[in-house]
């Protein structure tokens, strides 16, 4: 697992844009279930604001090694623990907040923030060589940092023709993956679901919609995810006057 030797996670006030904590890494965040208030605790911390214990409108932001923002939370309500903030001799430490407006539903997604944060550029397929447990996570990740780095549901890169590889597609989430990538380069995004691939299609900014796909291996997308999200697919795509080459 890749380890952050900067701030990797912060908590800013909205309106004032003031750091309460800016941390390495964060525990209690990123969970299985939602279940309302919890305790997060901010390791190896290297700033906390220790005259705000509270903040009504606080937001968790994901740094990069450059500490340019690449994704963030709206979490509303933090309080931070009463606890002893100062350094320890040759330790940096710990500090402990609670939120009261839920976490992270994607217990995941810490390790694939660090890798996007490393300053190591995304590759090709990258999506692909994690586990397929990871998928979800890595379009979660994609989506998020989209959409924090400002920019909108539309398409920016590619020429008029765009290419899958069905043999990679073997999860939903790693459809929206292979698309994104395809139309928006590595780390793209281009939708994680129907209506937000329609809206992608539907968008006027960014640049035209490609003339064609071209689907490899397109029968072993559909044996990984069945003819109803295949249709589903192809069927919202020609919508958009889109054509579908498969093989």
């Amino acid at each position: 697992m890749l380890e952050a030797n900067f701030p990797l996670y912060r908590i800013i006030e909205d309106e004032t844009r003031n750091v309460l904590v800016a941390a390495e890494d964060v525990q209690g965040f990123f969970v299985e279930q939602e279940n309302g208030s919890s305790e997060a605790t901010f390791l190896r911390v290297h700033q906390v604001d220790r005259n705000r214990r509270r903040a009504e409108d606080a937001i968790l932001e994901v740094m990069n090694y450059r500490q340019e923002k690449i994704g963030e939370y709206y979490i509303g309500r933090v309080a931070r623990r009463e606890i002893d903030v100062e350094r320890m001799e040759g330790e940096l430490p710990n500090v402990s907040y609670q939120f009261f407006s839920g976490v992270c539903e994607y217990p995941r997604a810490g390790e694939v923030w660090r890798r996007w944060a490393s300053g190591v550029h995304l590759k090709q397929d990258e999506w692909f060589q994690w586990p397929s447990k990871y998928h979800e996570t890595w379009l979660h990740v994609v989506q998020n940092s989209w959409f924090a780095s400002f920019r909108r549901a539309a398409r920016y890169e590619t020429g008029e023709v765009v290419y899958l590889d069905g043999s990679k597609v073997t999860t939903k989430s790693g459809f929206y993956c292979a698309l994104g990538e395809a139309i928006n380069g590595p780390g793209g995004y281009f939708g994680s679901n129907l209506d937000a691939l329609a809206d992608c299609l539907s968008s006027e900014s960014g640049e035209a919609l490609p003339l064609k796909i071209v689907w490899h291996n397109f029968q072993a997308s559909r044996n990984s995810l069945g003819d109803n999200f295949m249709n589903s697919i192809i069927a919202l795509i020609r919508e958009f006057h889109i054509e579908v080459a498969t093989d």
